[in-house]
């Protein structure tokens, strides 16, 4: 009977032993220390396409994914606005253009006629009030006269000559035109038009949002018809000629990626194709990114650092956004 109660006890031992086995075999397995994967991605620069003036989207001549070129006119804008400045300004200019070749080119021939004939009018009073002046002057020193007439005449007299000295003046001023100083400030104003004409066409040339480099359209914001305000964005273009690699490394890991150094990395998406990359950009990016707490290891805190990449040659289907592994 004892017997029979051991081979009982037997098989309870052995599942316990198993169990031991297995918890002990399983927690080598779990604390064993993982290899990590250094991951980062592909990266392009890009610019955003937006006008200095207000207006309605009237045309989107690209869509996304397009490749553009250097020049290209990427959306047209509708600003009835600046075509009415524009016609402003173009008022403006031929009436200050006007008003200066009147300037430059003086008084009509009627008005020196004129001027001449008041001049000639005045010369002809002059000579009739000193022959009156020599007579009476005469008579009054003869004692035919009083006094008082003779000064009367020379009143008149001087009078005359004044008269036909301002009608001179008129004359000459008809003839000689308008002064120096008013042909320039008539220029100047001409000049000054054409500013503002300069000015409201460089507004309407930024109606057409054209692209400044190479690249390929990567985000569209509005849709036609919808209104954008100043320097706000149309859309974005990457510069696919751009293209470097970002990988976020613990500090622990950066002696894989010496400054100025060359590192392989792989390319899941093109099927796990080699590329060599040189280390060219490092930056800590704070307390915030810390990886590991001191007060929970007793170590020191393990910082993250942004690490860039550009790679030493093209690799053919690389895009923005690719995952990329650093090969150990």
């Amino acid at each position: 009977m004892a017997k029979n109660k051991s081979l009982n006890i037997l098989p309870a031992i052995l599942l316990l032993a198993a169990i031991i086995v297995a918890v002990v075999v399983g927690s080598i397995y779990a604390f064993e220390k993982e290899e990590e994967t250094l991951q980062g991605q592909a990266e392009v620069s890009q610019y955003r396409v937006s006008g200095k003036v207000p207006g309605r989207i009237l045309e989107l001549r690209v869509k996304e994914g397009d490749k553009v070129k250097k020049g290209d006119v990427l959306a047209v804008l509708e600003a009835p606005e600046v075509d009415a400045k524009l016609q402003q300004a173009q008022a403006a200019e031929d009436a200050a253009a006007a008003i200066s070749e009147k300037a430059q080119n003086g008084a009509q021939r009627e008005d020196i006629e004129g001027a001449y004939e008041l001049w000639q009018k005045a010369k002809v009073a002059t000579d009739v009030m000193q022959k009156s002046y020599t007579r009476v002057k005469r008579l009054t020193d003869e004692g035919v006269l009083p006094q008082q007439k003779l000064d009367e005449v020379t009143a008149q007299r001087d009078a005359a000559i004044a008269t036909e000295r301002a009608a001179k003046s008129q004359y000459d001023k008809a003839v000689n035109g308008a002064r120096q100083e008013d042909k320039k400030a008539a220029a100047a104003q001409v000049r000054r038009a054409q500013g503002a004409i300069s000015e409201v066409n460089s507004y309407k040339r930024e109606t057409l949002l054209t692209a400044s480099a190479d690249g390929e359209v990567a985000e569209i914001f509005p849709k036609v018809g919808e209104l954008v305000g100043t320097g706000a964005p149309v859309m974005n273009i990457a510069i696919t000629d751009d293209l470097w690699f970002t990988f976020n490394v613990r500090e622990d890991h950066l002696s894989q990626f010496p400054m100025n150094g060359h590192v392989k990395l792989i390319v899941p998406a093109l099927g796990n194709k080699e590329l060599e990359a040189q280390v060219y950009f490092m930056k800590d990016l704070g307390s915030y990114a810390a990886w590991k707490a001191t007060k929970t290891t007793g170590q020191f805190d393990m910082k993250t650092f942004e690490v860039r990449l550009r790679p030493t040659k093209t690799l053919q289907g690389l895009r923005a956004g690719m995952s990329v592994l650093l090969k150990k």
